[in-house]
């Protein structure tokens, strides 16, 4: 595509998202508006670091092309207003490490021999032996720039052999491999265990395996997980879905399941966002959207399909139920819908 058509296909967006933005209700129906934005910038945040970059430059040419005058301040925010111009990989470093944290804090002070429910057989010395593991391995990976599998047991962490030294051990090993992505290129290709072989899969990945770990920690702890950040929450099932595929021990039950044509349809009763997941052709597709729209990324045209099934409930709790950490029995979700093609989801995508 020439330089030429992408700036006027830039300017082209710059223009429409701004007349949306600042449309009034005689305009624009505001829910129609809210539904296109949202849907623009879901589908915008998939891009990799460097087409981020090179967008948010091209929306700030085409605002600078404008003469001085409101039309062009509105036209300069819509880089802002999509995320382009903040720095996600940074940012999910720094993420992955205050939620190794909030762990490490929530287990310091309890018996490392406490069982973990929502971990059959392991006692919070496992957990936390494990998720310490988990950054130690990714930040091995990045800092090699390694391009072929590497195993956990592979890869030296000098564990303590007290097991109340492990929460300390787990936030050094936080520390190190926030430092190490920090100031790798995102862009640089690595080995990865899910659909995008880069460093930017690693921040994502260890985050939200923390967050995942931390419900476990919080539910052995105290009895209950802490709220979710919704948007985080979102994006950790959008990587969940993602990378699902690739997964050997989650791809292959899920091409057996013999339901060909069937829906599923998770809905956020929070942010109002829906997941779309359409089984068939020897695994699935899916696609994100909000609840009434028909678009969303993923697999084309299947936002609009008639569910089979369904399920209801904050975002968070959604990302726990697809993680098992919540028993889909649970008074907390809405079902609808044939209950077993859940019940087949959940025991196919066991980790």
């Amino acid at each position: 595509m020439s330089d030429a058509l992408l700036s006027t296909l830039a300017e082209a967006l710059a223009e429409l998202v701004t007349a949306v933005d600042t449309s009034d209700d005689e305009v624009l129906d505001p829910d129609t508006a809210v539904k296109w934005l949202e849907n623009t910038g879901h589908t915008l945040s998939g891009l990799g670091a460097a087409d981020r970059r090179a967008l948010d430059g091209l929306l700030r040419e085409a605002a600078l092309r404008q003469p001085p005058g409101p039309w062009r301040e509105d036209l300069l925010k819509v880089s802002e207003g999509f995320g382009l111009t903040e720095d996600t990989h940074t940012a999910g470093c720094d993420a992955a490490l205050e939620g190794a944290r909030r762990f490490a804090a929530t287990v310091r002070t309890a018996d490392p021999a406490t069982p973990v429910p929502t971990c059959p057989g392991w006692t919070l010395a496992d957990l936390t032996r494990h998720l310490g593991t988990v950054h130690g391995w990714a930040e091995h990976v990045v800092r090699t720039g390694a391009t072929a599998r590497v195993l956990a047991r592979d890869v030296p962490l000098d564990a303590p052999g007290d097991p109340a030294a492990y929460p300390d051990w787990l936030a050094a090993r936080a520390e190190r491999f926030a430092a190490t992505a920090r100031g790798a290129d995102p862009d640089a290709p690595v080995w990865s265990p899910g659909a995008d072989p880069h460093v930017r899969h690693y921040p994502r990945h260890v985050l939200f395996e923390t967050l995942v770990h931390l419900a476990d920690a919080e539910i052995a702890v105290t009895g209950a997980a802490g709220p979710l950040d919704p948007g985080t929450a979102a994006d950790a099932v959008d990587h969940f879905l993602g990378n699902a595929p690739y997964i050997p021990w989650i791809a292959e039950p899920l091409a057996h399941l013999d339901r060909d044509g069937a829906v599923l349809r998770l809905a956020a009763r929070d942010t109002g966002a829906v997941w779309t997941l359409t089984l068939g052709g020897g695994g699935f597709t899916w696609s994100r959207g909000s609840r009434g729209s028909q678009a969303g990324p993923g697999s084309p045209g299947s936002g609009g399909a008639r569910p089979t099934a369904g399920v209801t409930a904050d975002t968070g709790e959604l990302l726990l139920l697809l993680h098992r950490r919540y028993a889909a029995d649970d008074a907390r979700f809405t079902h609808t819908g044939d209950r077993d093609l859940l019940d087949d989801w959940l025991a196919a995508t066991a980790l």
